[in-house]
C-alpha cells in the first residue's frame, strides 16, 4: 500500500468545487486530494454527485466555482488544446466499456495509439498485444464487441484506457451489471494494474463489496458534500461498529450505507423527503 504520510503532492486536487444544474446544487463545496499511486474510491448513493465529481476531474465539465488541479495544473481555465494534452496522461473506463461496435477489440485498443502517437503500424500491433495481455484478452483481439460478454467488454475498455501508458486511471462504476465472480475479477484487475503500471486510480462506485476489496482510501459523498474521507480500515471499523455505539448521526448514516441496511437515517430521511415533496406539489 502506498505511503500517504510523505510529502508527495496530490496528483489530483479538488478545492471548494460547486456545481449546479438549474436550481439543483449537485456539488456543494467539494474538497478532495488523490495521492500518487493510491486507489481512491468515491462512493455514495444515487444522485449524491459522485459521477459529476468524476466529470470535473476529467475536465468534461467546468465548476461554477472552485479549483480542479491535475498534475499541479489548474484545468478549469485550460484551452481545449491544452486540456487534450492533459487527457493523454489519463485513461477512463466508462460504465459500459464504451467500445466502438464497428471496430474489433484490437482496433479499439489501437485507436488512441493511432490518433495520438506517431508509432508505426508494426509497433502499434505489438502494443495492442501487450495491452490486451495485461487484461487477459490477447486471443480475442479480432473479435467484435458484440461477441464479448459484459466482463470482457469492461476488460477491453480497460485495455484501451491504458493504451497510452496513463498516469491516472478513472473508473466509472466498473462492477455495474456484472455477476459476482466477474466483478471480483475486475476488482483484482484494478489492483494489479494500479500496482504493475504504478498509476493512480480513482474508482466511482456504489458497490460496497468492490469498494472494500480495492480501496486504499475512501471518500463518501452525500447530497453533494463530502461526509468522510479516510483509509479503508476506518470505514471498515465504522461499518462493523454496532449502531447503538455510535453517537454521531453522520456516522450512523455512513454505517447504514456501508452495510446496506434497510432501516436507518438514510431511509428515514428519504421517506420524510418524499412526503414533504408530495405536500409541496399540491
Amino acid at each position: 500500500m502506498p505511503d500517504y504520510t510523505n510529502t508527495s503532492e496530490p496528483v489530483i486536487q479538488v478545492r471548494s468545487v460547486i456545481k449546479s444544474f438549474g436550481d439543483q446544487r449537485v456539488l456543494d463545496g467539494i474538497d478532495l486530494d488523490v495521492m500518487p499511486g493510491e486507489i481512491m474510491v468515491v462512493m455514495g448513493g444515487s444522485g449524491c454527485g459522485k459521477s459529476t465529481l468524476l466529470r470535473h476531474m476529467i475536465g468534461s465539465i467546468v465548476p461554477d466555482s472552485g479549483s480542479v488541479k491535475l498534475f499541479g495544473r489548474e484545468i478549469t481555465t485550460l484551452s481545449e488544446q491544452e486540456m487534450n494534452e492533459i487527457r493523454k496522461k489519463f485513461g477512463i473506463l466508462f460504465q459500459s466499456g464504451a467500445l466502438i461496435n464497428s471496430l474489433t477489440v484490437g482496433e479499439n485498443v489501437a485507436l488512441p495509439l493511432r490518433e495520438h502517437t506517431h508509432l508505426d503500424e508494426k509497433t502499434i500491433e505489438i502494443m495492442i498485444k501487450i495491452k490486451l495481455e495485461l487484461v487477459s484478452l490477447r486471443i480475442h483481439a479480432d473479435k467484435m464487441p458484440a461477441q464479448l460478454s459484459g466482463g470482457m467488454k469492461k476488460r477491453a475498455g480497460l485495455a484501451r484506457a491504458i493504451a497510452l501508458d496513463p498516469q491516472i486511471l478513472f473508473y466509472d462504476e466498473p462492477s455495474a451489471g456484472l455477476d459476482p465472480v466477474t466483478s471480483a475479477q475486475i476488482d483484482q484487475l484494478i489492483i494489479d494494474l494500479t500496482r504493475k503500471l504504478h498509476v493512480t486510480s480513482v474508482v466511482v462506485t456504489h458497490e460496497m463489496d468492490s469498494a472494500f476489496s480495492i480501496a486504499d482510501r475512501m471518500c463518501m459523498l452525500d447530497k453533494g458534500k463530502v461526509l468522510k474521507i479516510g483509509m479503508r480500515q476506518e470505514f471498515e471499523t465504522l461499518r462493523d461498529t454496532p449502531a447503538e455505539n455510535l453517537t454521531s448521526d453522520q456516522d450512523k448514516l455512513i454505517r447504514q450505507f456501508l452495510r446496506g441496511d434497510a432501516d436507518g437515517p438514510l431511509s428515514r430521511r428519504k421517506a420524510d423527503s418524499d412526503y414533504e415533496e408530495d405536500l409541496l406539489r399540491v
